[in-house]
Formats: structure tokens, sequence, C-alpha cells
């Protein structure tokens, strides 16, 4: 394959284009898994985590299990506070008579 010379220019620019990408992006090293940005990574100081819960979604399954709570007490009649729901019978009562058939 020859080479005239706009592809030698272009090998040229693309090579000078790699080089000054891999200027302004600095160097990356990895010593012991871990990825090292700089050379003054010694110097930094180190920000502490405390470990979280093993398992995270504690407030996600805390709010559903109240959910299912909530959802148990509608079905069984009573309010969000244990007390009856409006228009709800009286536990022990009879509740509303079932309809008759139609009349024309």
């Amino acid at each position: 394959m020859k080479f005239n010379g706009n592809s030698k220019r272009s090998a040229v620019a693309l090579l000078l284009c790699g080089l000054f990408a891999t200027a302004i992006t600095g160097c990356q090293s990895t010593v012991g898994g871990q990825t090292l940005p700089s050379a003054y990574y010694l110097r930094d100081d180190v920000q502490f985590f405390p470990t979280g819960p093993k398992f995270k979604l504690t407030n996600e399954l805390r709010a559903h299990e109240q959910y299912q709570l909530d959802q148990e007490a509608i079905r069984d009649g009573l309010g969000a506070e244990g007390a009856p729901a409006p228009g709800a019978p009286a536990p022990g009562a009879p509740g509303p008579a079932a309809p008759g058939p139609p009349t024309p």
C-alpha cells in the first residue's frame, strides 16, 4: 500500500491527537487493587465511610410491612388506627342485606 502525503499527514495528526489526549488525562496506575490517579495519592486525606446495614432495603421492607398491615386492617374493616372504618359495620354486627330481585 502506498502512502501519499495526505495519508502521512493524517497519521501524524492522529498520533499527535492521541499523545495530546493521553497527556491531558493523566496517567493512572494500579497498586494493590486500587486505581491511583496521581503520584500525590499518599498526601490525600482519605475519607472514612462507615459500613451500612447488611440488608440494604430495611426502610423499603419496613414500609412494605406497614402497607400490608394497613391493607389487612382495611380488609378487616378497621381504620388505620384500629377503629372501625366509616361506614363499616361494627364487629359482630350483621352486614347489609343482600339486594332482592329487581322489580319490573
